[in-house]
């Protein structure tokens, strides 16, 4: 499992609609841990990294390795089928992964 960046808590909080505080509260952890890890202010321990992870997958974020990431211009030439949505709660929604 590779590290997360406050750029992908912030996207799979998007995606799940979920407030600082929620996340917070799904992985024991305060708002201000959550806001000043995604404004990069405060790199969480390492334990508190994986909280935030597990209960942002738990929500049904999926994390994909960097290497599996196609850029969405790719997608639509393709002619895969792409869809943007509107999450609401409970449904999955997919953040890249750069492991570091």
């Amino acid at each position: 499992m590779g590290c997360l960046t406050p750029g992908q808590s912030r996207a799979a909080r998007a995606l799940l609609k979920w407030s600082q505080v929620r996340l917070g509260a799904k992985c024991n952890l305060s708002e201000a841990s959550i806001r000043t890890f995604e404004n990069g202010d405060r790199i969480p321990t390492a334990d508190e990294l994986l909280r935030i992870r597990q209960a942002l997958q738990a929500g049904g974020a999926v994390f994909l390795p960097q290497e599996e990431m196609r850029p969405a211009e790719e997608m639509v030439g393709s002619g895969a089928p792409v869809r943007f949505t509107d999450l609401s709660e409970g449904e999955a929604g997919i953040i890249g992964n750069s492991e570091m």
